[in-house]
């Protein structure tokens, strides 16, 4: 029945497997979909990497090879769309690792990847389609707060 429970509504299966947990009534849960949940939390973190990797390449590549797109405050700062989801995906990518140490090697492993995605993304937003086969940021380039392609800070 609990089974049936968690193909209907997740949420509710969630809660009261919480609740049985806390009660430890361990012989009513159903041990492996539990396990396999608790596995996904982990494979959900490294999405997430991912997927804000992906995002920061594309902008990154946006900033370097379309020059157009850029925008600069008076004092020469980065700003606009761009700048702010460069920001942003840095954020988010520092708060994923920092509640996920284990995870600090992780985009690393997938810049590659991410990047051949992030490309993809490039393309199609900007027409363009020269660009490079390989990453041409490293991954402490891209994760560094103060750095852009263009060497502006």
């Amino acid at each position: 029945m609990f089974s049936k429970l968690y193909q209907q509504d997740f949420s509710l299966w969630a809660q009261q497997t919480a609740e049985l947990l806390r009660q430890r009534r361990f012989e009513e849960i159903d041990l492996e979909i539990l396990a396999q949940e608790v596995e996904d939390l982990g494979k959900s973190e490294r999405r997430a990497i991912a997927s804000y990797l992906t995002v920061l390449l594309t902008h990154l590549l946006k900033w370097q090879y379309q020059a157009s797109g850029r925008q600069y405050t008076i004092e020469g700062e980065p700003k606009g769309s761009w700048a702010g989801s460069i920001t942003y995906s840095r954020l988010e990518i520092q708060k994923l690792l920092a509640d996920n140490p284990s995870l600090l090697i992780y985009p690393k492993t997938v810049l590659a990847k991410s990047y051949q995605d992030a490309v993809k993304v490039a393309i199609k937003e900007t027409g363009l389609k020269d660009f490079p086969i390989d990453c041409p940021f490293t991954i402490d380039q891209a994760l560094d707060d103060n750095w852009f392609p263009d060497g502006s800070k």
